[in-house]
């Protein structure tokens, strides 16, 4: 198991000490998952094994030491795809929930609730139902993007960026597919951090960004459910103010790397700058992001394949370009309270120096 970080908090900028990630140093990967055949998708980011079954692993007498190591070549190349899933999701959760620990996520930490999450569910508190039923209700995050903007690239986001403690892994099974169209598109935020400039970048690891989710509060009434303001899977994550604070570049403590972390969805505003200049900052990491198609990957989904990617240095957006219907099953554990270790480095860096 991981243990209890020990780092000079005097390199850290942000986090919390209620939710302090429990590993000392980067993990590193030991092989246990090299006897399945696997395909890198793209130079930076996206990784597809055939014939790793999630609900396997979890009977597994090396258990443990595979999840761990997903979790390394999760972290490391951003999201992992896995085809054919035969997984239930109480499976999906329990997967989640030993990844997220086994990971060094804070002792505090468990599965996210969303705060749209309708009480009394049959598949659980911790299962998110992706629907397009939904999203043709005026319900979801891109629902209300596509209000201000007929961009699809408006979509990009992070999962949960708007609670103090938001998700580091986030699993999504997809079981019902219209006949074409429904693609996911990930980025990593890896690379678009290793295009900016050694200043801009310096100047960027000085500063915060509220992200904010209270769009939330208008969705919940139009559905007809009452938010959850209970805990959301950590005892940071509570109450009505779907607000919090985080550093602009953070660092992920499974890999050590740096990464950007603002996202179109919730990122309203970075801090200790006047209005004009978060907007322009703001517009310009989001044109790194969907301008730049070679830090992206692009996934066609089959028939109950799975994702499985570290929010905490990707960003995803579906495609909205079919008329069928389209249902999904997601479940996000909670990770660390984001923080930025100055004396972390970039991807380029750390894999520069392994060569």
């Amino acid at each position: 198991m991981p243990t209890v970080i020990e780092q000079d908090r005097t390199t850290l900028r942000g986090g919390h000490p209620e939710a302090r990630p429990r590993i000392s140093r980067p993990l590193e990967y030991t092989g246990s998952l090299d006897t399945y055949q696997c395909q890198d998708l793209t130079p930076v980011i996206g990784r597809e094994y055939q014939g790793l079954q999630v609900a396997e692993i979890l009977h597994s007498a090396e258990r443990d030491q595979l999840i761990q190591d997903l979790a390394v070549t999760i972290s490391t190349r951003g999201v992992v795809f896995l085809r054919d899933q035969n997984v239930t999701p109480q499976q999906m959760r329990d997967f989640a929930e030993r990844l997220t620990q086994l990971a060094g996520c804070p002792e505090s930490s468990g599965l996210h609730v969303h705060p749209l999450t309708e009480e009394g569910s049959e598949l659980g508190d911790q299962i998110s139902v992706i629907s397009s039923e939904k999203q043709k209700k005026g319900g979801g995050l891109t629902h209300q993007l596509n209000d201000v903007s007929r961009l699809a690239s408006a979509g990009w986001h992070t999962d949960i960026s708007f609670e103090r403690v938001p998700s580091d892994y986030a699993m999504l099974k997809i079981h019902t597919l219209p006949q074409t169209g429904g693609d996911t598109l990930w980025a990593s935020g890896y690379e678009i951090y290793d295009r900016l400039s050694p200043e801009m970048a310096s100047f960027l690891e000085g500063l915060t960004a509220t992200h904010d989710a209270s769009f939330f509060h208008e969705e919940a009434r139009r559905l007809g459910n009452p938010l959850r303001r209970s805990l959301r899977g950590s005892p940071l994550n509570h109450g009505e103010d779907l607000k919090a604070v985080h550093p602009v570049i953070r660092t992920n403590p499974v890999t050590g790397w740096k990464s950007v972390y603002v996202n179109k969805g919730f990122t309203k505003r970075i801090n200790g700058v006047t209005k004009d200049e978060s907007d322009v900052l703001l517009q310009y990491l989001f044109n790194l992001l969907t301008q730049n198609h070679d830090a992206q990957i692009r996934f066609k989904w089959r028939k109950n394949d799975m994702a499985i990617w570290d929010n905490r240095s990707t960003w995803h957006c579906a495609t909205y370009d079919y008329a069928g219907t389209r249902t999904g099953d997601r479940v996000c554990s909670l990770g660390e309270a984001p923080y930025l270790d100055i004396q972390s480095q970039s991807r380029r860096q750390a894999l520069s120096e392994t060569q």
